[in-house]
């Protein structure tokens, strides 16, 4: 088992920390009670946990903040975005970035039109024109913020929920200050990897998921096991999205990293019996304290 994990860096604090999102795509059972998430697997040539499964998602980026973007978002303004997410200001990049991120890595569209209906990609000639568009956006000849312009559309922010904030613990060789979102993958689309960062495209239970991890097959990060180990308590995708929207503070998730004679180990902050607590760094499972 493997939780890519690296070892501690010589110099902690020069590490910068950088704001990031990532969102956890959702989809119901078709043939039984349940749901499913979306995970996609990382390039394995890729020089930050290659070859790990993740949800998309990535940093945050300038353009991601541009103020064009304040009439393209529907039920979201960045005074409230910035409420929420605790800052002064800017907190809109993030929904933002969560949506770029999620065209781009998994052709999925969190995004409804001029009269506030959900896009639809379901004929040939609009998955073609998207297509084209994606490859824009994810090579940087576009913004996304020019494509939304062109067709008319506009960021569908009520379809996001706010969830969770893990921040890199000190030590790590790459830190981000990650915002987690969780959204029903909309009808008419579908999860595409762009076989270029993500290499592998999963839906599992969260069970599953775990399941695997602990058997050896997926690798998986800390903040991945954890969230997959708070969606396994709900029973359908909806009662995960009543619940984050119940949610009325997200404190941030600052993990410890400690030496033991046994390994590097992962110290949760908080209640054992909640959120804290004591893990190995390399499998994200629970140990007893020393």
């Amino acid at each position: 088992m493997n939780g890519a994990f690296a070892a501690p860096v010589d110099d902690p604090a020069s590490v910068p920390v950088r704001p990031a999102a990532t969102v956890v795509l959702l989809r119901d059972l078709e043939d039984s009670p349940g749901f499913e998430v979306c995970l996609m697997q990382r390039n394995l040539n890729s020089d930050f946990v290659g070859g790990a499964y993740v949800f998309p998602g990535g940093g945050v980026d300038p353009q991601d903040g541009a103020d064009g973007w304040s009439s393209r978002v529907r039920g979201l303004d960045d005074d409230l975005a910035s409420l929420r997410l605790g800052v002064d200001a800017g907190a809109l990049a993030f929904w933002v970035a969560t949506v770029r991120e999620s065209f781009e890595e998994a052709d999925v569209l969190l995004a409804v039109d001029a009269a506030d209906r959900p896009l639809r990609r379901d004929d040939p000639a609009a998955e073609r024109r998207w297509a084209q568009h994606r490859g824009d956006v994810d090579s940087g000849r576009r913004s996304l913020l020019e494509v939304f312009a062109e067709e008319d559309l506009y960021v569908d922010a009520r379809s996001l929920r706010y969830f969770a904030r893990w921040v890199t613990p000190l030590g790590a060789p790459r830190r981000y200050d990650t915002r987690f979102f969780v959204a029903r993958v909309p009808e008419a689309q579908e999860v595409h990897h762009d076989d270029r960062e993500l290499v592998g495209t999963h839906w599992m239970t969260p069970a599953a998921a775990l399941a695997a991890h602990e058997q050896g097959a997926f690798t998986m990060i800390f903040p991945t096991i954890r969230t997959l180990v708070a969606m396994d308590r709900f029973a359908t995708a909806a009662d995960v999205l009543d619940h984050v929207a119940s949610v009325s503070e997200v404190p941030a998730i600052v993990p410890l990293m400690e030496e033991s004679p046994h390994g590097w180990r992962i110290r949760l902050p908080g209640d054992p019996e909640s959120t804290g607590g004591l893990y190995d760094a390399a499998s994200g499972l629970p140990v007893p304290e020393p």
